[in-house]
């Protein structure tokens, strides 16, 4: 089997799109030549690798499997560039970051002073929601990412904590529980919900706690969007639950916002993948959020 790595990368782009206009676009090449690069694969494993209808792709069983191991083996290529790079003392490589977008605002300082204690990494960033970053983690295709804490895969990820803020229950502005001092669970049941999408890490731990309390939130939408969802409870289509954070950036007098009871915390850090040693360059961005220590790696 030979197989480069430029052709592996250019399949993964197709798995990622599942249409071949487009990852002929990201990969810089016309569809054409996309199209014999896909089929010199599949003639030099002797396997049918895609269902092609339509300019959409769907994978096969063989098709899944080889795409697993191209992305270990793409990883694994990533990682000895990057030690290659670490020889030269972290002036050149890549580190490859997951980010929730509704973190952005809260992580930028810190991405600013790696920018310029490193200026010769290349960032490159790839927003994902919480299960996302965890999923790429695990799949190698993320050197380290920022997500909010428990994590789903908490045996094959390792955490450093970052910035913790309380949970708050956002309320349009004549809504009824906005005479109450505190807000419980039971209090969001006789009205509609608003929450995150499913692989937000926000929405799998606000789904945990309220049916810890044994309360079936009544979910009307989801967003990914923390501005989205503000908006949609000022226009009384719901209740929600926003950080701190958030709260302070939504300048609208429309909304009201009040803690939780108990008290809830979205808890921030940095994951990266247990059994693999970090990247210099993340191992960097990992020292650069804590000043003064020598982070160790834990289980979340």
């Amino acid at each position: 089997m030979n197989i480069s790595i430029k052709n592996l990368r250019c399949f993964l782009t197709l798995v990622e799109t599942e249409n071949f206009t487009r990852a002929a676009q990201k990969s810089f090449m016309t569809q054409p030549t996309l199209s014999k690069i896909i089929q010199r694969i599949e003639d030099n494993i002797g396997e049918q690798l895609l269902i092609r209808s339509n300019q959409s792709v769907e994978l096969t069983q063989a098709g899944r499997i080889f795409a697993q191991s191209a992305q270990e083996i793409l990883g694994h290529w990533h990682r000895l560039q990057e030690d290659m790079s670490n020889l030269r003392g972290l002036k050149s490589g890549e580190l490859r970051l997951g980010v929730c977008p509704m973190m952005s605002s809260l992580i930028i300082d810190l991405l600013t002073q790696y920018r310029q204690k490193y200026p010769g990494i290349a960032l490159q960033m790839y927003e994902y929601g919480g299960f996302g970053c965890e999923q790429a983690l695990i799949n190698n295709s993320l050197d380290i990412a920022f997500t909010a804490l428990p994590t789903t895969h908490k045996h094959e990820l390792a955490s450093h904590p970052l910035n913790r803020y309380p949970l708050l229950a956002c309320l349009p502005k004549d809504h009824p529980l906005t005479t109450k001092a505190n807000i419980s669970w039971q209090d969001f049941e006789p009205y509609p919900f608003i929450l995150y999408n499913e692989d937000f890490s926000l929405a799998k731990l606000i789904s945990r706690l309220s049916r810890k309390a044994r309360v079936q939130l009544n979910i009307a939408f989801r967003s990914g969007q923390w501005d989205f969802i503000a908006t949609m409870v000022e226009a009384n289509m719901g209740v929600a639950i926003l950080p701190e954070p958030i709260c302070q950036q939504l300048t609208t007098s429309q909304l009201v916002f009040r803690p939780m009871q108990p008290a809830m915390t979205w808890d921030l850090a940095l994951i990266w993948r247990q059994n693999l040693p970090l990247t210099p360059p993340a191992q960097a961005l990992l020292s650069l959020s804590t000043p003064n220590t020598n982070p160790q790696s834990r289980n979340t």
